[in-house]
């Protein structure tokens, strides 16, 4: 996986929220070796560090031909996230298109 890199935060006392939508993510099915196509949702509380954006779109264009599942990738995710920027609060919600018939929204979050 690219490495999610961080810069510093300019108003580390202040709480405010941070949204973050890419609506391009795939990955493939680890049975089938089928796309899966969906839009991760990220919103976090900065601590000392903000997410430095074009290193999270690599992370993210990364598991294009990685094989698993959306319980585990939301999951791999959001445990990336944390280590990289060390957020005071972070939910990861992945929204996975229709496959088979069944449609997937997956959703983590730190703390728990």
């Amino acid at each position: 996986m690219a490495i999610i890199e961080v810069v510093d935060n300019q108003y580390p006392d202040k709480e405010y929220t941070v949204n973050i939508e890419f609506p391009e993510f795939t990955c493939v099915c680890p049975k089938t070796g089928l796309p899966d196509f969906a839009t991760i949702r990220i919103d976090y509380v900065p601590g000392q560090k903000l997410v430095e954006l074009k290193s999270l779109k690599l992370y993210f264009v990364s598991y294009r031909n990685v094989g698993t599942f959306h319980e585990h990738v939301v999951n791999k995710i959001l445990d990336d996230f944390v280590a990289a920027c060390q957020p005071r609060k972070a939910s990861i919600v992945g929204e996975f298109g229709v496959r088979g018939g069944i449609k997937t929204t997956v959703a983590a979050s730190y703390p728990q």
